[in-house]
């Protein structure tokens, strides 16, 4: 997992790093899983008042690694053959209940599908000048997972959350201002300091009151089940992908033509 997932510690900001550059930091099994166990990991540590999570490269995250990857599961077989949501649901349940630490994300380069759900998933964004994100679900005949049917109504509202999936848009740089989906744009050269720094303001708070404070804010949202939610959303994916459509559109995907669809 220290391969996949770097960590690092900086006074009491605890930054975590995608690091699989050569796949855009495609979503392996290891690499899912090991960023869900490094949040827990800081949620756990009382020395980590704030956790950024980014990416490394020029890519957050370019969402499922669609050429499939070794299976693996951190928890025993059992376990695993009863979890139903697995870490494609476990990305907001980790960032948002059992983590009650602020956690930022540094949205460097591109995120799309479960990577954009990874990004939407934390607290707040800064988002580099040239990234791209993407929720992509319409052009692989999928469905949207990885919390994105919770977090992004809630920034944007549910029209433009509606258009902006409906429409396989994109959204570069500052643009994700507008939309909601991030607070702050930094230039790529100055990135990655604007991060640290925007995390060590924080620190300059009590993590009592940060603490209370996002537990009261993500209590607030919670008038839906949220794991009944990202149950829903994964059973949906599930039909989407099952679908004759959803295997034409990954094959057109990979093989970069364009899909013939036949509503079935």
């Amino acid at each position: 997992m220290s391969k996949l997932v770097e960590t690092s510690d900086a006074g009491h900001v605890r930054s975590i790093r995608l690091n699989r550059p050569e796949k855009k930091n495609a979503l392996s099994q290891q690499l899912a899983w090991g960023v869900i166990e490094a949040v827990d990991a800081a949620a756990r540590d009382d020395n980590v008042w704030v956790v950024a999570l980014t990416g490394s490269g020029n890519a957050f995250c370019a969402g499922l690694d669609l050429t499939g990857s070794e299976p693996y599961h951190p928890d025993s077989a059992m376990t695993a053959q009863l979890d139903d949501i697995s870490w494609v649901g476990q990305f907001v349940l980790a960032l948002r209940k059992r983590c009650d630490k602020p956690v930022v994300g540094g949205i460097n380069g591109v995120a799309v599908g479960a990577g954009l759900g990874l990004a939407m998933a934390t607290d707040v964004r800064l988002v580099a000048s040239s990234a791209r994100l993407m929720a992509g679900y319409t052009r692989i005949g999928g469905s949207p997972d990885a919390g994105l049917t919770i977090t992004l109504p809630q920034v944007m509202g549910y029209e433009r959350a509606m258009r902006f999936m409906m429409e396989n848009r994109t959204v570069v740089g500052a643009e994700a201002l507008a939309w909601g989906m991030a607070g702050e744009a930094v230039d790529d050269a100055n990135f990655h300091a604007r991060l640290a720094e925007y995390c060590a303001q924080l620190c300059e708070w009590s993590p009592i009151t940060l603490r209370l404070l996002k537990r009261g804010i993500v209590k607030s949202y919670e008038s839906i089940d949220m794991e009944q939610q990202l149950r829903y959303e994964v059973s949906n994916i599930g039909r989407a992908f099952r679908s004759e459509d959803g295997q034409e559109a990954r094959r057109a995907f990979l093989e970069k033509r364009k899909p013939v669809f036949q509503g079935r």
